[in-house]
């Protein structure tokens, strides 16, 4: 039956797959069909089979990938569709994957012990603190350390979805605007030349205007569901000194902190074989082994009853893992077709950024950027608006181009992409981790859509303040 269903696929995009010409100017909208598959499985199915969803999403999402990878076999040839593929699991896949291991294997072994009762003062700080985090540690580190402690101190309250869907808009996403460290797409930005610092200065004010109205908002709304039971907190509040158990890990956290810096600053006069004409970098290659060895470093060292009272599985970053697999082989006509720019058939969307005189208009640029963020990989999608943005007449390097020419251009594209990938699970990797946990811990977290709902009440009129005072 699977196979039938593949090669039905396989024949509909026979039909619409282009086999001659510019790849990204040929390419239908329809190739975007399994991208548009895996996203309904992935908010649907969950609803309507739970436990076939739960045995099956990893099957769900390779079906999905084969629906593209086939028909590309038999119509682009083999070199063309395993050059797209390694590409994007070489380059993009593999090293997000890899970050995320490591940083979940490493902030699993980190727990946070004491009394900690999840009032509305505790929560809020709880939030902060992971939210100053995220820029120095990573999204995805300061979520994993966070996540767990907060959910703990909130055990015995009724309500606490609230809790997860702020802390995903925060700690996972927001957090991270102020450094390269902090969210994949500004990591990108500093490989290609961005400095360091560059996002901490122009994107300071905006997080900390963006962070405030949320933890106020936040506080208003756990305190209103605080008073409804109260009474249960206190009843059992207990109290135990705050402690940090497997401090070693910290230091790993830190190697890992070292080993991304390494890649970005660190150019090495020699270089790899290709591999079906992908160039390997030496200091990429290093790094993801440097983060493998600290995830096993980690693993050794940390003793199992620290993973055990932290409830440590690995079914999250299996869930990320299988999921995202599909998610970045299924994405690479919507990113072939956005890179095409105004010849490809998203040539509405791009026309849209600038003034009929080419003047690039920041609005637009923050908006799409984050709504296709949302739904994409916010890495290669502010990686399309960055060369978009950067295309000049006077042969400056984009870069310079964007820092020095339009700044404003690139501060709306980098705060786009980092702070709208909590509109959806999807958006950013940690979001879907810490609803895997949070699930894990007996909290029904919203469907796909219930939690776009969510996102959408608490963040859209918050972007609409930031879009006025600082675009």
């Amino acid at each position: 039956m699977k196979i039938k269903s593949i090669l039905l696929i396989s024949v509909l995009f026979s039909s619409i797959y282009p086999a001659t010409g510019g790849l990204g100017e040929n390419l239908p909208l329809y190739s975007i069909l399994p991208f548009l598959g895996i996203l309904l499985s992935i908010a649907i199915i969950p609803l309507l089979a739970p436990i076939f969803w739960h045995h099956n999403f990893g099957k769900i999402s390779a079906f999905w990938a084969l629906s593209l990878v086939i028909p590309s076999l038999f119509l682009l040839g083999l070199h063309e569709t395993f050059h797209q593929l390694i590409h994007v699991l070489l380059l993009e896949y593999l090293p997000f994957i890899i970050l995320l291991l490591s940083l979940f294997t490493i902030s699993g072994g980190i727990r946070l012990k004491g009394t900690l009762v999840g009032t509305p003062l505790i929560n809020t700080l709880l939030i902060f603190i992971g939210t100053a985090l995220a820029s120095w540690m990573g999204t995805t580190g300061a979520a994993m350390v966070l996540i767990r402690p907060i959910l703990r101190a909130n055990k015995y309250r009724h309500y606490n979805v609230h809790t997860v869907i702020f802390f995903i808009i925060l700690v996972a996403n927001i957090g991270g605007s102020l450094t390269p460290l902090g969210d994949p797409p500004l990591f990108l930005g500093f490989l290609n030349g961005i400095d360091f610092f560059w996002t901490t200065k122009i994107m300071f004010l905006p997080m900390i205007c963006a962070s405030f109205m949320l933890l106020i908002a936040y506080f208003i709304v756990d305190s209103y569901f605080y008073k409804k039971e109260k009474h249960i907190v206190k009843k059992l509040a207990y109290e135990e000194k705050i402690a940090v158990d497997g401090k070693i890990n910290i230091i790993f956290i830190l190697g890992v902190i070292i080993s991304v810096l390494l890649s970005g600053f660190w150019k090495p006069d020699f270089s790899i074989p290709e591999i079906f004409g992908i160039q390997l970098e030496f200091q990429n290659i290093t790094r993801d082994i440097l983060l493998l060895i600290l995830a096993i470093l980690s693993w050794v060292y940390t003793s199992d009853r620290i993973r055990d009272e932290n409830g440590y599985t690995w079914f999250p970053i299996l869930e990320v893992a299988k999921l995202f697999a599909g998610i970045f082989i299924t994405i690479i006509p919507a990113i072939i077709i956005l890179k095409t720019g105004t010849k490809g058939k998203l040539n509405f969307l791009i026309e849209m950024l600038n003034t009929s005189d080419g003047q690039p208009i920041n609005t637009m640029y923050f908006w799409l950027t984050g709504l296709l963020s949302s739904v994409l990989d916010n890495a290669p999608t502010y990686l399309v608006f960055f060369n978009i943005a950067g295309i000049n007449d006077s042969n400056i390097p984009i870069s310079d181009y964007l820092m020095n020419v339009i700044p404003d251009t690139l501060f709306a594209i980098s705060m786009g992409a980092v702070f709208m990938g909590a509109l959806t699970y999807i958006g950013n990797a940690p979001n879907f981790m810490v609803k895997s946990i949070a699930e894990e811990n007996n909290i029904s977290m919203p469907s796909f859509f219930g939690y776009i709902l969510w996102s959408l009440i608490i963040l859209i009129p918050v972007f609409i303040i930031i879009n006025i005072i600082f675009l």
